[in-house]
């Protein structure tokens, strides 16, 4: 038994005198300001996760959110934090980005009225206003919505209301408001005792998508720390909904902006959506949503998945 002791002493000893292993440098430009849409990653940098396995995360907001794949492309991150959709229109205009994890796995875009206005229906948006963010994906994605009801674009009037969407439909400017997330503006509309009305795109004839995907450039898709990357992303999301609460207070740690009623709503309405297996890959459902972009004019043709989605090896 002494002799037994003595060589866990003398284990042990080697054990803490052994360098601490060297910690590879991982840096994620984030989609905005840090949100509920990112608890995994805040509570894998909080816990600890990344940390034992062995990487060293940086998590970054942009100064402005169409920059994260741009800068991924030229090099001047590892990881962004972007949308299903936008990925392949940005695939098809050249950019070399490749999609390596999910977020997000179900769309937070929707179209959103005052319930307490006259749009009941989406038929009811015959002659109105619609505020809209983003060209391009936004608007064909409410021209599919409205053409399920027998309308088209030519009989709504798009404005450019930039990020403004709920004080824009809260000031009467619009009557809706496209690219409204579920998780954020109607709770922001209800605080604000305007509770708003959602119409979901994939309840309206538009394939379900991700929305929030982590992207790579091309040429490092198989990069060995984005396997151990999203191994501690999904031990996160995990314990995120096996401890709710703790995790809530973990992510709003430092962070006192985020502990008000708008985020601690978001917060409760985000959990469910979160990817489970973030490393997880549907090809047949980025297929679908890409023949959807086909369709409507956004892309000239629907490329093979493994092009620019894969499951990190």
């Amino acid at each position: 038994m002494k002799h037994l002791f003595a060589a866990g002493l003398m284990a042990a000893s080697l054990m803490t005198s052994l360098p601490a292993l060297a910690q590879d440098k991982l840096s994620v430009m984030l989609d905005w300001f840090v949100n509920p849409d990112h608890a995994p990653l805040v509570v894998a940098q909080e816990k600890g996760f990344f940390k034992e396995a062995g990487l060293e995360v940086t998590l970054t907001a942009p100064a402005d959110p169409n920059d994260p794949p741009k800068l991924v492309a030229a090099g001047g991150a590892d990881l962004a934090v972007s949308y299903q959709p936008q990925l392949i229109l940005q695939v098809a205009e050249g950019l070399p980005l490749v999609r390596v994890g999910t977020l997000v796995s179900t769309p937070l875009n929707s179209v959103v009225v005052l319930r307490d206005g006259p749009v009941k229906t989406l038929k009811d948006l015959k002659g109105r206003k619609i505020g809209f963010s983003i060209a391009g994906f936004e608007d064909a994605l409410l021209g599919a919505m409205l053409e399920k009801h027998g309308l088209s674009l030519k009989d709504v009037e798009l404005v450019n209301v930039n990020f403004s969407l709920s004080p824009s439909l809260l000031s009467g400017q619009v009557d809706a408001v496209v690219g409204a997330f579920r998780n954020f503006e109607l709770n922001q509309l209800d605080i604000e005792k305007h509770p708003g009305r959602a119409f979901y795109p994939e309840e309206e004839g538009v394939p379900p998508y991700d929305e929030l995907i982590l992207v790579a450039h091309k040429a490092k898709a198989n990069d060995p720390r984005f396997k151990r990357f999203l191994a501690a992303v999904e031990r996160a999301t995990l314990y995120i909904l096996n401890h709710p609460e703790e995790s809530q207070a973990v992510f709003v740690k430092g962070r006192p902006e985020l502990n008000d009623e708008l985020n601690r709503r978001a917060w409760a309405d985000t959990l469910r959506r979160f990817a489970h297996s973030p490393a997880a890959l549907d090809a047949e459902r980025y297929t679908r949503f890409a023949e959807f972009l086909k369709a409507r004019g956004l892309i000239e043709k629907v490329a093979p998945v493994d092009q620019y989605a894969v499951v990190v090896k």
